[in-house]
């Protein structure tokens, strides 16, 4: 694919473009998880290699959860966030706190947190984690729960999480309404933040959820573009949130552009390899594991990684993708040519390179515990199965 089928905003250099480029190649699920991720690295800001989240050390043994390192920093998130909408009136509030149950793992702000520490232990040995950079990371998790709101209603979702969408309760006009307020708060809260770099950072990030729903609703009809557009759409809807989170707090941590741009690329590709995993559940695991209807992004008329390798060995699945699977038929026979494709494996590995890269990005900085989980967590958006 040429470098301009990448626009600016998600992937803003010729290097960088080439980078997707090539992870795009004809690829064979020829590389096991441990070896991408114990692959020596080199342009380090540093002298040390990368760290190796498989390798027998002391940090493994420590830190082999890395939920636990930042949790003392996201106690009590919940409940903060729930003060952010406070202002709001009884049903409203009910239906903007139905997601802030505190039953998730959190890895939005577990990301922005521990980036936070180790962009501060990098720049002047500091561990602890600002007030403004905490704020960072329960915008962030306003700003995905107001997506899935909106979400869930733009798809006529009826289950979120193992229990029924807002708009299935609440119905459609209350739920985009709850999504508007909850994102009008996360603004109020960025607002107080006081730093204008900051501010235009995470407004990239609304923007690119608007722009990447548009893209989701179109299809490329040039076969070969369908993979720059699937992947620009899922920069824009899912890693652009985590980017540009790990790059404002980077941005409170240092001055250093060096950083700034480390946390960023780090965030990105850890961020688009989280929603290629969540493509492949959408069909290997069961709607129980998932917390929704299983097979959803093709019952949505959506072809993810899965579906647009497995049109390299079933061509018919072209003419579907183009219908948007609407025939009768359609989503049965794109299920089961999945099945019988090496789309789910494809689509792994693709994952599993941007992991590498992350980790790659990520070991520039400074060696800390903070930095080895951030490391481990990319084995974590790797293996998870829901």
């Amino acid at each position: 694919m040429a470098d301009e089928s990448f626009p600016a905003s998600g992937f803003r250099s010729t290097s960088d473009s080439r980078l997707h480029c090539s992870l795009l190649k004809p690829m064979l699920l020829r590389n096991s998880v441990s070896t991408l991720l114990c692959r020596p690295q080199s342009r380090l800001l540093h002298s040390s290699r990368v760290v190796c989240c498989h390798s027998k050390t002391n940090s493994e043994a420590k830190y082999k959860d890395p939920f636990k390192l930042g949790s003392s920093d996201l106690k009590n998130l919940y409940e903060d966030i729930k003060k952010e909408l406070f202002m709001a009136t009884q049903e409203l509030r009910e239906m903007c706190e139905y997601y802030f149950d505190g039953k998730g793992k959190a890895l939005r702000p577990m990301l922005v947190v521990l980036m936070a520490r180790a962009c501060n232990i990098h720049y002047n040995n500091c561990r602890e984690v600002q007030p403004q950079q905490r704020s960072i990371a329960v915008i962030a998790e306003m700003i995905h729960t107001a997506s899935l709101v909106h979400d869930d209603v733009i798809d006529g979702s009826d289950a979120r999480r193992g229990k029924k969408t807002v708009n299935q309760i609440w119905g459609e006009r209350q739920a985009v309404l709850a999504g508007d307020y909850i994102l009008s708060a996360a603004s109020v809260a960025l607002a107080r933040i006081g730093n204008a770099t900051v501010i235009s950072v995470l407004s990239q990030v609304i923007e690119d959820l608007v722009r990447g729903e548009f893209l989701q609703l179109g299809s490329k009809e040039n076969e070969n573009e369908r993979f720059a557009h699937y992947l620009e759409k899922t920069f824009k809807k899912t890693a652009s949130l985590i980017a540009n989170s790990c790059k404002a707090v980077s941005i409170l941590a240092c001055p250093d552009p060096k950083v700034h741009e480390i946390a960023y690329q780090y965030g990105k590709n850890i961020g688009i390899a989280f929603q290629l995993i969540d493509d492949v559940l959408d069909f290997t695991s069961c709607a129980d594991q998932l917390g929704k209807p299983a097979a959803a992004d093709l019952k949505l008329g959506l072809a993810t990684g899965p579906v647009l390798f497995a049109c390299q060995q079933f061509p018919e699945l072209n003419a579907m993708i183009m219908r948007r699977f609407s025939s009768p038929g359609d989503v049965e026979r794109a299920w089961q040519y999945v099945q019988e494709s090496n789309g789910v494996h494809q689509t792994t590995y693709l994952a599993q390179r941007y992991c590498s890269e992350a980790i790659r990005e990520i070991s520039k900085l400074q060696p800390s515990p903070e930095r080895d989980a951030l490391i481990q967590l990319t084995e974590t958006v790797l293996t998870r199965d829901k």
